[in-house]
């Protein structure tokens, strides 16, 4: 209810209007609406397969004296981020790499353009996914406990590989 008063005066023109002006009282939060967007989808496009497979790694191959080690290792994943470092290391090496790469393509062209200086939608985007990665990651390994041991332990009897084992029982049982 504290946002009704903005959204009496600007009405729906304020998620459609890039102008912050308070001099003359003249908002819009379509840059951060769209920057929410774009980072976050940046950071799921990362993070999601990352967590796939640090999940599947814990729950399907990790050796068994490893896996509370490393679980908890992922969980404080999230503790990097407060290294200033990080945007320096982004900005100096992964960024201009990144832009010679894909720095001509249409869609992801614009991420790329400036100087690599460690801000902007990508950076941003990536620091986001380490944030998430770890979320991510427990939720799909409590999903991939749930299978049952004896599912598993059918199909490797048959002969199954472990990606056949994944693909063929546990995906479609969490699922």
């Amino acid at each position: 209810f504290a946002a009704l008063p903005a959204l009496q005066k600007f009405g729906f023109s304020f998620f459609t209007t890039n102008v912050w002006n308070p001099v003359t009282s003249d908002f819009g939060a379509l840059a951060p609406i769209y920057g929410t967007l774009v980072t976050s989808a940046i950071a799921l496009l990362i993070g999601v397969p990352v967590s796939f497979g640090i999940a599947l790694f814990l729950t399907e191959m990790c050796p068994a004296a490893l896996r509370r080690p490393l679980g908890t290792a992922v969980e404080l994943l999230a503790a990097i981020l407060s290294d200033e470092g990080f945007d320096v290391g982004f900005g100096d090496y992964v960024q201009p790499a990144l832009k010679s790469v894909f720095g001509d393509l249409w869609i992801l062209g614009p991420l790329f353009q400036g100087a690599p200086n460690g801000i902007g939608m990508l950076s941003a985007g990536f620091i986001l996914s380490i944030m998430v990665i770890p979320f991510i990651a427990s939720v799909m390994r409590d999903v991939f406990e749930i299978t049952p041991p004896m599912l598993k332990e059918s199909a490797y009897g048959l002969g199954s590989t472990t990606w056949e084992v994944v693909s063929r029982v546990v995906l479609p049982y969490t699922k």
